[in-house]
């Protein structure tokens, strides 16, 4: 348990981070299950249209440290080819 008044100030801080950080991944999980949804029903133009809102908001994840930007970017190039995939 926290002793002194930085630590449990530090306790609140971590708390209130990662309740901002569920709230960014959730988001992100949302944004990229649409793109699923669309490819499993084969629309191809809602899948592009949800990929192109699903790629800003991983990337904002990323850049808010909810992510990694490799992992990030892996995950938008495997999305990009599956949507590429069923445009064609």
């Amino acid at each position: 348990m926290a002793n002194t008044k930085s630590a449990k100030k530090m306790v609140r801080k971590i708390a209130a981070r990662t309740e901002i950080n569920k709230a960014r991944r959730s988001r992100m999980r949302t944004f990229i299950r649409r793109v699923e949804t669309a490819l499993k029903a084969g629309n191809a133009e809602e899948a592009q249209t949800a990929f192109r809102q699903a790629e800003p908001e991983i990337m904002r994840a990323a850049q808010k440290g909810v992510i990694h930007k490799n992992t990030a970017s892996r995950k938008i190039s495997r999305l990009a080819a599956r949507v590429r995939a069923l445009g064609s």
